[in-house]
């Protein structure tokens, strides 16, 4: 198919292979982290990145323009909702390979520095895992989790830009000028979406769960 040999292609650039090599050695380094603090990647985990990967490709279609090469997208809500649930690990690869693969599909190559802001807010969504007081599929969840999720959201959205930005202009030698623009509307709208659709979801399961749980004791 068209888009298969698009992202086969786009894997064998410059850019396709640095990117690569940075996906591996940030996995492995979160994944070590995750094990000693007790998360380590299981089969769940493993199984949430093939469903949420292909959610984020396939909901990334539905995308509004709200700039040069920018669109408006919800499915940025999926992103800190598996990342909160299973990890920063779970999170970074749903936005990588599901934006790889929308890419593919969408426009028949891959343009891999905006595919790691993807990467990235998945990964500060799955952040707040690291506080062994909160498991949002378990029910514990507190205010201060609100505060860490909503921070970490903002911190993934400028590490994000800053790691998009870079990778435009050194590697594809885009214009800064319209690279700044990008990033301006790229950040509010996706910290929209966070802030308004995903963190909201987050709490709300959590909440869910723990009401769940609570009447499973009671009874």
């Amino acid at each position: 198919m068209k888009f298969i040999n698009g992202f086969v292609s786009s894997l064998g650039t410059k850019q396709g292979i640095i990117s690569v090599l940075i996906v591996i050695a940030v996995a492995i380094l979160f994944f070590a982290i995750g094990k000693k603090k007790g998360h380590g990647l299981s089969t769940r985990d493993v199984v949430a990145i093939g469903i949420g990967a292909a959610l984020y490709g396939a909901l990334s279609m539905i995308a509004i323009p709200i700039g040069p090469n920018t669109s408006f997208r919800i499915a940025v809500a999926l992103l800190v909702i598996f990342g909160a649930l299973f990890g920063p690990v779970v999170g970074f690869l749903v936005g990588f390979i599901g934006h790889a693969l929308n890419d593919a599909l969408m426009y028949g190559s891959v343009w891999w520095s905006w595919v790691f802001l993807s990467a990235i807010l998945g990964l500060s969504g799955g952040l707040v895992k690291f506080d062994r007081s909160f498991d949002a599929l378990s029910g514990r969840i507190s205010k201060s989790h609100y505060w860490q999720l909503y921070l970490y959201s903002l911190l993934g959205i400028v590490i994000g830009s800053v790691a998009a930005f870079a990778g435009d202009v050194l590697l594809y030698g885009e214009p800064p000028q319209k690279v700044w623009l990008q990033i301006i509307l790229a950040s509010v709208s996706n910290f929209i979406v966070l802030a308004v659709i995903g963190i909201p979801v987050v709490i709300a399961l959590a909440k869910m769960r723990g009401k769940n749980t609570n009447l499973q004791i009671s009874e």
